[in-house]
């Protein structure tokens, strides 16, 4: 009898790999039959992830993290602007956490300073490096870590064209003002919130995209209303869906509204499953479908 139990949990471990082995390969595959549209910073994000998600899913066999980065490849390639790993989503050291923190606020902070508008292909490299480096520190390389030095490569290259100076030059030369970037278009300002199945609670690296959010509102006048489309995957019924769908984009509103967003210019709408980010059969549980899209108008 123990021997059937090793044998059944062997085999509950075997059928959890393929299914996630499964999910990943159409994922990636998505992503790689994907069509970006959007700004040339999200066009550069997807590039990137695709990428990524595809050494991943080849050369690691790693499917859980081949998805995860195709998910982000596929809302960057339909023009959504994602963030940055958040660090509570990873097993990470205590020191880890500390180098990785002060990175990523660099790195949001350029991002944030025109890097996306300004040099578009470089703020995309350096967020996808930095997503790269927190999963292989989650992987306990060693060592080196090979994206870990790409980053700061890259994070130096974004710094030069947005003018941050080093921290450790000591006679730092007088600061002209640099040309501001054009913003994005409004019509391809978009944003995206993931939910777990079910839910209709902000996470925290949803909570990451509001501040995003909510930052690039006061920055701009040309703004006259902010739309929330709330959206389920395909588990589920039609009518439930439709009201859960709703529900996040209400909780992605109210968040808004708490961060000083007036709530004259928000719209909640919910489309159920009729809007999938990914393509599935009716039933399956896809995470990237499990979305609340801000757009401007």
């Amino acid at each position: 009898m123990k021997l059937v139990k090793q044998v059944i949990c062997l085999m509950g471990v075997l059928l959890i790999a393929a299914c996630s082995g499964a999910a990943s390969n159409s994922t990636v595959d998505a992503l790689n039959k994907a069509q970006a549209v959007g700004s040339p910073f999200t066009k550069t994000l997807a590039a990137e992830y695709r990428d990524y998600a595809n050494m991943k899913q080849n050369q690691f066999m790693d499917h859980a993290d081949a998805l995860h980065f195709a998910r982000k490849g596929l809302a960057s390639a339909s023009g959504v602007v994602v963030m940055p790993e958040t660090l509570d989503d990873w097993d990470l050291s205590d020191k880890n956490i500390v180098d990785l923190t002060q990175a990523r606020a660099d790195l949001v902070d350029a991002l944030e300073n025109g890097g996306r508008e300004l040099a578009s292909d470089k703020a995309g490299v350096a967020q996808a490096k930095f997503d790269c480096w927190v999963e292989q520190q989650e992987e306990s390389w060693s060592k080196d870590v090979p994206c870990k030095t790409q980053f700061a490569d890259a994070l130096k290259a974004l710094q030069d064209v947005v003018g941050k100076k080093p921290v450790e030059e000591a006679f730092p030369a007088p600061v002209t003002e640099m040309p501001k970037g054009e913003p994005v278009a409004v019509e391809q300002a978009m944003f995206i919130v993931f939910f777990d199945w079910d839910k209709n609670d902000i996470t925290a690296s949803a909570n990451d995209v509001l501040d995003a959010v909510a930052q690039e509102i006061r920055s701009r006048k040309d703004i006259n209303g902010i739309v929330v489309v709330g959206h389920t995957d395909t588990s589920g019924g039609n009518n439930y869906n439709q009201k859960l769908s709703l529900r996040r984009a209400e909780a992605v509103k109210n968040g808004l509204i708490a961060r000083g967003v007036d709530a004259a210019k928000l719209r909640a709408e919910g489309r159920g499953k009729t809007d999938l980010l990914v393509q599935t059969a009716d039933g399956v549980r896809e995470p990237a479908n499990r979305r609340a899209q801000i757009t401007l108008e």
